[in-house]
C-alpha cells in the first residue's frame, strides 16, 4: 500500500478481497481453499487496478448490505431485467389481503426440530416455462426454458424466480429457503407483513444484480491476477 501511494486508503484491501471472492473465476479456481479456509487473495500490481477492484467490492457490499437500498436494485426505478423477479402475485389475479392470511406461510417451509432448533423445509416450488417478458440469458433464463414460481399458501406466490436466484447459497446455506424457513407461520406465529413480502423480492434482485455482476468480476480477478 505504501508502494502505490495508498497506505491511508487501507479499506481498499477489505473491498479488493470482497471483489475476488465473489469472482465465480475465482471461487472455482481457489475451491479447496475456501473449503479449508486459506484462501490467497493477489495483490494489484498498480494502484489503478487496486482502485478498480475495490470500487467492484463496493457494489458487492452495497448489494449484500440488506439493511440498505441500493438504486436500481431495491429502490428508485428498478433495472429492466430485474424488474420482472418474484413478483408478488395472487393465483387467479386479484387484490391480496394480509388481513385473509393471503400473506401467511403455510405450505411447510420450516419446522421446529430436537432443541426447539429451526429446520427448512420443502416448501411449494412450482417449475414452468418463462414467459417472453421473463426472459434473461445473463440470468439463465433462455426461450423455452424454465423458472420457478415459490408459494407462500395455496394463494399467493412469487413469480418468476429464476433458478440461479433460487440456488444461490451463502455461508453453506440456500439464502432465500433459509430465510423463508424461520417465517412459516406455525414458527412464527404470525403471517408476513406486506414488506416482509417484499424483502423476498429484494434479496431476489440483490442476488440477480451480483449474478450479473459475475463476469466483471471476473475480468478484475484475471487483471488482478
Amino acid at each position: 500500500m505504501e508502494r502505490l501511494g495508498l497506505l491511508r486508503d487501507a479499506s481498499l484491501l477489505f473491498y479488493h478481497s470482497l471483489a475476488l471472492l465473489h469472482a465465480p473465476a475465482y471461487r472455482v479456481a481457489n475451491a479447496d481453499a475456501l473449503r479449508q479456509d486459506w484462501p490467497r487473495i493477489p495483490l494489484p500490481a498498480t494502484s489503478a487496478l487496486l482502485l478498480a477492484s475495490a470500487e467492484l467490492g463496493r457494489q458487492v457490499a452495497a448489494l449484500l448490505d440488506s439493511e440498505h437500498p441500493v438504486v436500481g436494485i431495491t429502490s428508485g426505478t428498478i433495472r429492466d431485467e430485474l424488474r420482472p423477479i418474484a413478483v408478488v402475485s395472487m393465483v387467479g389475479g386479484g387484490q391480496i389481503n394480509p388481513a385473509a392470511g393471503d400473506l401467511d406461510l403455510t405450505v411447510g417451509w420450516g419446522y421446529r426440530g430436537r432443541s426447539g432448533v429451526t429446520m427448512p423445509a420443502k416448501g411449494r416450488v412450482v417449475e414452468r416455462a418463462a414467459s417472453g417478458g421473463e426472459i434473461c440469458s445473463a440470468l439463465g433464463l433462455e426461450a423455452g426454458g424454465a423458472t420457478l414460481d415459490i408459494y407462500l399458501n395455496e394463494r399467493v406466490y412469487w413469480r418468476n424466480m429464476p433458478p440461479a436466484i433460487w440456488a444461490y447459497t451463502m455461508g453453506g446455506y440456500q439464502v432465500i429457503k433459509k430465510w423463508l424457513s424461520y417465517r412459516e407461520r406455525a414458527l412464527l406465529g404470525r403471517g408476513l407483513s406486506v414488506d416482509e413480502a417484499r424483502e423476498v423480492q429484494a434479496i431476489a434482485r440483490r442476488i440477480a444484480a451480483l449474478l450479473l455482476l459475475g463476469p466483471q468480476l471476473d475480468a478484475n480477478y484475471r487483471a488482478v491476477g
